[in-house]
């Protein structure tokens, strides 16, 4: 196995505030902002075609993320009829207090959002699930789909997941080249939310929150 032998590059991370939120709360635009971050750079037409959208739809929500400074024009593809777009950032902060926004608006976007974020991730394991025949045995053997329930306080769950993100970036410095045999993108989520069982229900007295639970979330 080829290792990279060079350290990556620090993560480009963009931290959501109110108006660049309102500008990617739209599920077309997430999903086509998602595709760009992973398949790489694209068209409007190929978008359109990954997603079962028409073109002039794509098109139009391309200039919207692109005005929010989520996407921009890719240099490697600057001939031709139709733009190449790519993403600008590796990853999404999500942070709590736009879900206690004191602005409704905010807080709807940041569902919307977050939302999306979360159903991607079911599509995805959706996928995994029904074509991992196509795959190697090696690969099969290697997926881990698990589920653990504990009982800790908001200081340990957050503990929790921060040591979940040392994990992960301890294995990016050992990515391989895109090249290496037998290699292909690996797709890790992680989900950490407090639950309720059905002997321990909400107290009474508790009205239902207008925000998902509290979870900042990257991706």
């Amino acid at each position: 196995m080829t290792l990279m032998t060079e350290p990556p590059e620090p993560l480009n991370i963009h931290t959501l505030d109110p108006r660049s939120l309102r500008g990617l709360a739209h599920p077309l635009r997430v999903r086509l902002w998602m595709s760009l971050r992973h398949t790489g750079p694209a068209t409007a037409t190929q978008l359109g075609a990954l997603l079962g959208e028409s073109s002039g739809s794509t098109s139009y929500h391309l200039r919207q993320l692109a005005a929010h400074g989520f996407i921009e024009d890719d240099p490697e593809h600057g001939e031709g009829r139709e733009r190449w777009w790519r993403s600008v950032h590796d990853g999404t902060r999500l942070e709590e207090p736009l879900f206690r926004h004191e602005d409704p608006s905010v807080r709807g976007a940041a569902d919307v959002v977050l939302g999306e974020f979360v159903a991607l991730h079911a599509r995805e394991l959706s996928t995994w699930v029904t074509t991992r025949r196509t795959w190697s045995e090696e690969w099969s053997e290697s997926t881990n789909v698990s589920q653990q329930t504990l009982r800790l306080t908001p200081a340990l769950s957050a503990e929790l997941g921060t040591r979940i993100h040392e994990v992960i970036e301890e294995f990016r410095s050992r990515t391989v080249e895109p090249h290496t045999p037998d290699s292909a993108q690996v797709r890790i989520h992680t989900h950490v939310f407090p639950t309720r069982s059905e002997t321990s229900p909400a107290p009474p007295s508790e009205t239902p929150p207008e925000y998902l639970p509290e979870l900042p979330f990257q991706d």
